[in-house]
């Protein structure tokens, strides 16, 4: 409490929003941003190596099925196809904002395509927290505002000379 009507002293100005696993620790890389990164590469490569593995179980499941040779190719080109439309739209949603609507739509193709979202995830975070440079991008925006907004002013605008 700092006044004495009780309201609190609260910092002015946007605050970072926060990243998953991360926190807010990427605006400043501070407390562990970097072990974070480095358990954040290695969850997602040892996730999309289980994923495999667990793609690897269906496979020999169609395989004991004797389903026919079509279906094994159909359903291994599901998954190929739709693990590289999943990377990719994780990795362009780590720069731009997704447009929600379309995420919608594209759900079903997401969870197909998991393994390569987990391998843009591990590949981004090589480089930096997931995400992180389009909510710096935004965060800084938004403290160039902030300053703006509050620049104080020189002088008494009522004592300025008028041009005639």
């Amino acid at each position: 409490m700092s006044d004495d009507n009780g309201t609190r002293n609260t910092p002015t100005g946007p605050r970072p929003e926060p990243l998953r696993f991360f926190g807010t620790t990427w605006v400043d890389h501070s407390r562990g941003y970097t072990a974070r990164r480095f358990g954040v590469a290695v969850g997602s490569l040892v996730a999309a190596a289980a994923a495999c593995l667990v793609l690897r179980f269906a496979y020999e499941g169609l395989a004991i099925a004797d389903t026919g040779s079509f279906v094994t190719v159909l359903v291994i080109a599901m998954f190929a196809i739709c693990s590289a439309l999943a990377f990719r739209h994780t990795w362009d949603s780590f720069g731009t904002r997704p447009d929600p609507e379309r995420q919608a739509n594209l759900r079903g193709l997401l969870a197909i395509g998991f393994v390569g979202s987990l391998l843009a995830y591990f590949f981004r975070s090589l480089t930096e927290a997931p995400g992180e440079k389009l909510h710096r991008a935004d965060y800084e925006e938004a403290l160039d505002q902030h300053r703006r907004r509050t620049v104080k002013r020189s002088g008494n605008p009522t004592k300025k000379k008028r041009r005639s």
